[in-house]
């Protein structure tokens, strides 16, 4: 089992920045942001693998979003910078997925109850 705690959410300004973090229980392979906005299906923001901290975006925040990890904390942040509006949504982070089909939310194993972002002025 592998809890997850999400915080850093909240009401931020168009072109503003926003990091959200994940204090996990224990350690995990592989660890992921995801984001559902109202009326849409939860997508893929970006997902880091411990072992030798490999990363990967969705193209949509590719340049603008860094997810990394304080190893001693056990915790792995999403940093938003350039928000848009379109941005806005839950974000929610999960832990342990197979290699293969990471980007797609059913096959990932656990999941923080998720933090409201806001992109709006």
């Amino acid at each position: 089992q592998v809890q997850l705690v999400e915080s850093g959410g909240g009401l931020v300004q168009p072109g503003g920045s926003l990091r959200v973090s994940c204090a996990a229980s224990r350690r995990t392979f592989i660890l992921g942001w995801f984001r559902q906005a109202p009326g849409k299906e939860r997508e893929f923001v970006a997902a880091l693998w411990r072992s030798g901290a490999n990363t990967d975006y969705a193209d949509s925040v590719k340049g603008r979003f860094t997810i990394s990890e304080d190893i001693a904390k056990n915790t792995v942040y999403l940093q938003m910078n350039s928000l848009k509006p379109e941005d806005t949504a839950i974000y929610s982070c999960a832990a342990d997925a197979p290699l293969s089909g990471y980007t797609d939310y059913r096959t990932w194993n656990y999941w923080g109850q998720g933090t409201q972002v806001t992109v709006a002025s």
